[in-house]
């Protein structure tokens, strides 16, 4: 059962006129991201190059909740753009535009324009982790193994 959770959002005037991140389908479980460029402005991301995308939204994530940025399957598919620090996390005390950092891993330059869907976010919680410094750790069959220690 999905729980629902209200975010307190911003439109900068570049986000005036284009739709706040909205669920594609009902089972959806990311809210798309659009670029909030001005209308005839362009970011072209060459081949193997990266560049800060601005949604033109600032959001009040509620205490124990973060947004995290994601690529969007079809942009990493059929382009080879995605989300270079995927995922990205916005905390709940961030307060500045939400920004999308795309990176180019395809051939071709990409352009992106004013209202394109660029990434998808999630609403997650968040639970803090507390330190126990112990001076020894209870034993597991893998042991410190790893790195593909159980294959290859």
């Amino acid at each position: 059962m999905a729980h629902n959770v209200t975010i307190a959002v911003k439109r900068l005037p570049a986000a005036h006129g284009l739709a706040l991140p909205k669920y594609e389908t009902d089972g959806a479980a990311g809210l798309d991201l659009i670029a909030a460029l001005d209308k005839n402005e362009r970011i072209t991301i060459q081949p193997g190059a990266r560049a800060m995308v601005p949604t033109g939204l600032q959001m009040a994530i509620p205490e124990n909740f973060e947004v995290q940025v994601r690529p969007r399957s079809g942009l990493a598919a059929k382009k080879g753009v995605t989300v270079l620090n995927s995922p990205g996390t916005i905390d709940s005390d961030y307060r500045g535009e939400v920004k999308v950092i795309l990176i180019n891993h395809g051939e071709e330059p990409f352009v992106v324009q004013r209202g394109e869907r660029i990434a998808q976010m999630v609403v997650a919680p968040v639970t803090q982790a507390a330190w126990d410094e112990v001076d020894t750790l209870p034993d597991t069959a893998r042991g410190s193994g790893g790195f593909g220690s159980t294959s290859v």
